[in-house]
This record gives structure tokens, sequence and C-alpha cells, in this order.
């Protein structure tokens, strides 16, 4: 398959260099049909160009159905810069990217991701304006993680509640694979609702803090897929979801943070033939956009976190359109965003056209 055929799906694909630092960033828009573009920066070792932009295109894609399935008015974009951040970062390639995110006048509007911090967007910010999720110092709304694990939370119980007919997670037992940023606060959050956490991660020293400051129990990297619980919790990176580990899951559902859990859409069906009902990512982990988002608007810890509360009712609309158009969660998650984007988005354009 050619770039061309991988990219058709998406409005603008950009990629950048700046010989001097070694920036080389590939920025996607899938769509800016209800809005501007907004998703995240990953700074991550990519093994080659082919799996970056593999990757940029799918989180992208993934963005466009988060914003339009949370209510928000705004498009879906993803940018990669490739390379090791421990190793590469520094202030000319940051700022450097920043130009390139500036060249595309706003249509694409960046913020953290894996392997970007706040600081980082506030270095990028000297280069533009089209940048949310800054420190609270610099007037942004900080960290989205906390965001996003309340969102997981909210997600959690109407996942519970769907099953059990009640969205105490006390008791329940949750394997998170993955306890980075939002991992660990996810586990913090449930440690306080009573629930028991299995933990793994790549990183030695992130599990055990769980397991010292929140009583989890630690299990390998491989092994978290065979943990029988009532719940596992992918949120680490995405694409682990697939024909050799679903049949591997002992649990009765699968909601987490991570960015495209399944491999393929097949694996949707593989999940709802087990029984195991999938909570669809994208309308899982939209905390984060939806915190940055009224940053934009300017920021308001109460009205951040009562938007994402309702993902919530999100998800229990996206459960009830399941039910009733007999298919699986995944496909009515993408059918309740993309009646969205056609009704708002159409509307959009006859604004546009009349103005």
């Amino acid at each position: 398959m050619g770039v061309f055929d991988a990219i058709e799906s998406h409005e603008q694909v950009v990629f950048g260099v700046d010989g001097r630092s070694g920036l080389r960033t590939i920025i996607a828009i899938h769509s800016t049909a209800l809005g501007p573009a907004l998703g995240g920066t990953r700074f991550y070792p990519y093994p080659s160009e082919e799996a970056a932009l593999t990757d940029v295109l799918r989180l992208s894609r993934g963005m466009t159905l988060k914003s339009a399935a949370a209510g928000l008015d705004l498009g879906g974009g993803k940018a990669v810069i490739i390379g090791d951040p421990r190793t590469v970062r520094t202030e000319r390639l940051l700022r450097a990217y920043g130009g390139v995110v500036d060249s595309l006048g706003g249509r694409y509007i960046t913020a953290e991701d894996v392997g970007t911090t706040t600081e980082d967007m506030v270095i990028i910010a000297k280069e533009t304006r089209w940048v949310t999720g800054l420190p609270m110092a610099h007037g942004g709304s900080g960290d989205p993680s906390p965001a996003t694990a309340r969102g997981v939370m909210a997600a959690m119980r109407a996942t519970t509640e769907r099953i059990w007919g009640t969205d105490d997670l006390a008791g329940k037992r949750v394997a998170v694979q993955g306890v980075g940023k939002v991992g660990m606060s996810l586990v913090k959050r449930l440690t306080e609702a009573g629930a028991e956490t299995i933990v793994a991660d790549i990183d030695p020293a992130a599990v055990d803090h769980a397991v010292a400051t929140y009583g989890s129990k630690a299990v390998d990297l491989d092994e978290i897929f065979d943990v029988e619980c009532d719940v596992f919790a992918p949120c680490a990176l995405g694409g682990i979801l697939d024909e050799t580990t679903i049949p591997r899951l002992r649990a009765r559902a699968v909601c987490g943070s991570a960015n495209n859990q399944l491999a393929t859409d097949a694996d949707a069906d593989r999940l709802a033939d087990r029984g195991i009902l999938y909570a669809p990512d994208f309308v899982v982990n939209a905390g984060g956009v939806i915190n940055i988002a009224v940053e934009m608007e300017g920021y308001s810890v109460e009205r951040a976190m009562s938007m994402v509360d309702k993902i919530y009712d999100n998800l229990v609309a996206v459960f009830d359109t399941a039910e009733h158009e007999k298919v699986d969660p995944n496909t009515a998650a993408v059918r309740f965003a993309q009646r969205r984007i056609e009704e708002i988005g159409t509307l959009r354009l006859h604004l546009e056209a009349g103005r």
C-alpha cells in the first residue's frame, strides 16, 4: 500500500523535519467537520517511519470519534515525533515542532500525550498559539491525566452497573495493564472506591509504587491477560486485544484508558462472543480531551469535571444503542459519534457558507 492509499481517509497529513535538531514529525488531521482538530503529541521511538505513520493515522481517527462522542465541537488530529524523548528532546527540537504546528494555521491544536509533558507545551507555545494543556502557572489546565482517570472511573461505574445492576466498585477486582500517569491515578481512585487492583507495567518502579502505596498485587507483563478479575483495564499502548490475547481474558468487562485497544474491528466481535462487555476506548478515555477543551474556553475545574463525569451517561447511551440495534458496543459507539458528525458537521458547513 502506498502513502496516499494509507492517508486517503484523512483531510491532511503533514511531515516535518529539522536537520539541526533531528526533528522528524508527522501531524495527521483526520477531520475538522466539527471544529479544529485537537489531539496530543506523542514522542516515541518508533521502530520505523511506517510504524509512526500507522500509529498517527489510527490515533487521529480515534480523536475524531472521541471528541464527537463526548459532544465537543472539535475535530480529530494527532501528532507523533519519532525518537526517544529521554535522549533527543531539546528546546530546538520542540520549538521546530511548534513551527510545524503553527504552519497549519489552527487547523490542528496540540497538547501533551505519551512522551510529552505540560512543560514541553510551554516551549512549543513559544512558536505557536495552537497549544493547550499548559501548566496552571501558565494559565492552562495542567496535566490532563487525572481527568482521564476520573473519566475511566465514571465509565467503569457505568460498565459495572450494566453487568451487576450497581455502579458500586467496592469489592470488584480490576486488572490494570500499565500504571503510568493515567493508570496510577486510576489505581488510586479504585483503591479509594474499595476495589482490589492487580497491576503490570514495563517500569518496575511504577509497579513497586502501586504495591507499596495502594496495596496492589503485581504480576508479570504477559501474565496480566490471565488474571481472574471483574474488569480488565488496558492503560498502556494500543492494539493489545487480538485473536491471541482475547481468549486468555478471565474478565467480565474491558474498560481502560489506552487508545485503540482493539487490534482490528473484528476483535470487538471476539469479545462479544466470549460474553465480555467492551467499553469502547474512545468513549471511556475522553476525560483528558474534555479537560483541555474547557481550557480553550477559559478553564474552570468545576465545569471540566462536570463534563468529564458525563462520560457515565455517554457510555450508558452507547450500551443502550448496542442493545437496541443488536450490535457490539464498539460498532454502536462509532455510529453514535458518526451521527453527531453528520448532523452537526453539516450544520457547521452551512453556517460557514452563509458568513
